[in-house]
């Protein structure tokens, strides 16, 4: 009779330690590829997997592993908010960064990390996660980047870095009529007026910045204004219809037509320098996309009517932003989002959002400052 229960033991051990195993390769190898907002929920598993995400080194590997688009930050009556692709999963426990030591405006982001000016003194620039609330004060710039300054947050994460290593670029009108640009480095804590300008009678849309591969790129009156972070070299391109935006690791543009989204991505940055009747292109358009499940305005993209009034900094034709995958949408205070990898749309709701307000898209990173 003893032998006949041995086996039911054995089975039974081994049917758990299986159980621990997987539990286990889940907590070694998957939790970090999820959002903040989600992990905090898998604190409540057990007490391993709660130890486990609180520790700086998760939270290390985590901001290296989740780059995915999990929202948008914006204004509303002055006080930052947030709306979120999918609220199960991306959030943040204070939107309005009421934690922050005054009130601010939203500027920039960038892999987790948000760049906000105060609205107080002389308007100090605040770099914080809104996950952990951390934050840091920069230093007074030593340029004037006057009320509405066109500053981009570069902030890429990287295995040999556990503190988030970022620079904040800035675009300011030059007394030499043109734009030079101010670098803040987190690593040196300081700010450097770069010795380059970029002359010509133009106006930068401040709130257009976009960040890829080592150039920070604005819309202007007359095209696009480049600036190359690391060679520190500016640069005037060809504009395409649309709001400026990332795709694939290339800069791309994108705006509705009709019912149709129309991206084009840039693929030549010199065919302002090419000889005449070259057939090098320098922006290439995608495959258009159908948008029949979004209501959006019936008007078309008009670039005789493009505004630089500063609503939402872009927006014209029916896109507001583009970050990452993710398109977002809007016709009138109703909003959409178009996943270009899934290619699904999906209603996020409603939002006041505030005229000057900027929208920014964010990762719902623990990447720690």
């Amino acid at each position: 009779m003893d032998r006949g229960k041995k086996p039911t033991n054995f089975y039974g051990n081994k049917n758990c330690k299986i159980y621990m195993d997987l539990k286990d390769v889940i907590r070694e190898n998957a939790l970090r590829y999820l959002p903040a907002k989600s992990l905090f929920r898998c604190t409540g598993v057990c007490r391993e997997w709660k130890l486990q995400i609180s520790t700086p080194f998760f939270a290390h590997n985590q901001s290296n592993s989740f780059h995915s688009t999990s929202g948008f930050f914006y204004q509303q009556s002055g006080v930052p908010s947030f709306l979120s692709l999918d609220p199960m999963a991306y959030g943040v426990p204070d939107p309005s960064l009421s934690f922050l030591p005054e009130p601010v405006d939203i500027r920039s982001s960038s892999n987790g990390l948000l760049c906000c000016q105060g609205q107080t003194g002389y308007r100090a620039y605040y770099i914080c996660n809104p996950v952990t609330k951390q934050w840091k004060k920069l230093p007074r710039p030593d340029a004037d980047h006057g009320p509405d300054p066109a500053v981009v947050l570069i902030f890429e994460p990287s295995l040999l870095n556990f503190i988030a290593d970022y620079k904040l670029v800035c675009a300011f009108p030059s007394e030499l009529d043109g734009y030079e640009f101010e670098i803040y480095s987190s690593e040196k804590g300081s700010w450097r007026t770069s010795g380059e300008i970029c002359f010509g009678d133009r106006k930068l849309l401040p709130k257009s910045g976009i960040y890829v591969n080592d150039t920070v790129y604005w819309l202007s009156s007359h095209g696009i204004t480049a600036f190359d972070v690391h060679q520190e070299r500016s640069q005037l391109l060809y504009h395409a219809p649309g709001t400026l935006g990332m795709m694939n690791g290339k800069l791309c543009a994108a705006h509705v037509r009709g019912q149709k989204l129309v991206v084009s991505m840039l693929f030549n940055t010199h065919s302002n320098t090419m000889q005449m009747n070259s057939n090098a292109r320098a922006w290439v358009d995608m495959p258009h996309i159908n948008l029949d499940d979004v209501s959006l305005p019936a008007e078309s993209y008009n670039s005789s009517s493009y505004s630089f009034s500063g609503r939402h900094g872009h927006g014209h034709g029916g896109v507001v932003r583009v970050a990452g995958d993710v398109v977002l949408l809007r016709n009138g205070n109703q909003f959409y989002s178009y996943d270009m990898k899934k290619k699904a749309s999906k209603y996020l709701g409603e939002a006041n959002i505030d005229t000057n307000s900027a929208i920014v898209g964010y990762v719902n990173s623990l990447v720690e400052l």
